[in-house]
C-alpha cells in the first residue's frame, strides 16, 4: 500500500475512502500521530491537519479532484523515464511522455509562458526536458526564461524534430500540431547539453535577421520594419518580436520629433 488518509476529519476521510475504493486503490487508515508504514509514498489529509502530519507528500483532500494529484504523484515515482517534452515555436507544445506513454498535453501562449513547465518539474520530480533543435528565435526565448528559474548549468536534451508536426485538418488544426509534435519530441532519443551551451551561441546569420525583419513587416501590417541590430536580439532571444518592434515604434517617434 502506498496511499495512507491520515485525519480527523470525517468528511474529508469519507470523500478520500470512496474515491480510492472506485479508483481500487488500497490505503492506510490511520490517526493523527500514528507511525506512518514505511511503504506508504502519499498522505492524504485535510487542510486541518495537514501541519500536524510529518510527512514530505502530502495531499489536502477538500473534493474528490485530490484523485487527479494523486495519481500523478504516484505515477511519476512508477515510470522509469519520463520526459516533458517542449515543440519550440510562438505558442509552444508541450507534452509529458512517460515510458512512452502520454500523460498530459498543453498548448502555450508564448514562449516566454514557461510556468505550467515548471508546475511540471515539480509535479515530476524525476523529469527530464526535451526540445525541439527547430524554431531557433522561439527555442532561444524559452531556454532563457528556463535559465532565469533554472540556471543555465540545468540539462535539457536536444531533439531533432524533423518530421514531428504531422498535417490536422481543421479550424484548430494548427494547436493540435504543435501538440502532437512535442508529443513525438518526446518519445525520440536527443543530445543531453546544458542551457547555457544553447543559448550562449552569438552567431546569427544575414539570412536570420532578414527573415525576421521581414516578419516584422508582416506583424505590424507592412507600417514597421525594424532595424538588423534589433533583429540579432531577436534572434538571440533577448527580445520577442513584439519588444522589438515597439522599440522601433519608440524609436520613430523621436525621430520625428526631433
Amino acid at each position: 500500500m502506498r496511499v495512507a488518509v491520515i485525519t480527523s476529519d470525517a468528511r474529508v476521510y469519507y470523500i478520500a475512502a470512496k474515491v480510492l475504493k472506485e479508483q481500487r486503490i488500497p490505503f492506510y487508515s490511520l490517526r493523527v500521530g500514528e507511525d506512518i508504514p514505511f511503504d506508504v509514498e502519499v498522505v492524504l489529509t485535510s487542510e486541518k491537519d495537514y501541519e500536524k502530519v510529518s510527512f514530505p507528500v502530502k495531499i489536502i483532500v477538500r473534493d474528490e479532484s485530490f484523485i487527479d494529484e494523486l495519481l500523478a504523484k504516484l505515477e511519476g515515482r512508477r515510470f522509469k523515464r519520463v520526459y516533458i517534452a517542449i515543440d519550440p515555436g510562438e505558442r509552444p507544445g508541450v507534452s509529458v511522455v512517460a515510458d512512452n506513454r502520454v500523460l498530459e498535453v498543453y498548448h502555450l501562449k508564448s514562449p516566454k509562458d514557461i510556468g505550467v513547465i515548471i508546475q511540471l518539474l515539480e509535479k515530476y520530480p524525476k523529469a527530464k526536458i526535451k526540445i525541439g533543435h527547430g524554431a531557433k528565435m522561439h527555442r532561444i526565448l524559452m531556454l532563457k526564461a528556463l535559465a532565469r528559474v533554472l540556471g543555465e548549468d540545468y540539462p535539457v536534451i536536444v531533439v531533432n524534430e524533423r518530421g514531428t508536426t504531422p498535417r490536422v485538418g481543421g479550424i484548430e488544426g494548427w494547436g493540435i500540431q504543435d501538440i502532437v509534435a512535442s508529443i513525438n519530441i518526446g518519445l525520440r532519443e536527443g543530445r543531453e547539453v546544458t542551457i547555457r551551451e544553447l543559448i550562449r551561441g552569438d552567431k546569427v546569420t544575414k539570412g536570420e535577421i532578414e527573415h525576421i525583419k521581414s516578419q516584422s513587416r508582416i506583424l505590424s501590417g507592412g507600417k514597421i520594419t525594424i532595424s538588423s541590430e534589433l533583429a540579432r536580439e531577436v534572434a538571440l532571444g533577448n527580445l520577442t518580436l513584439e519588444e522589438a518592434i515597439e522599440i522601433q515604434k519608440r524609436r520613430g517617434r523621436k525621430d520625428d520629433t526631433g
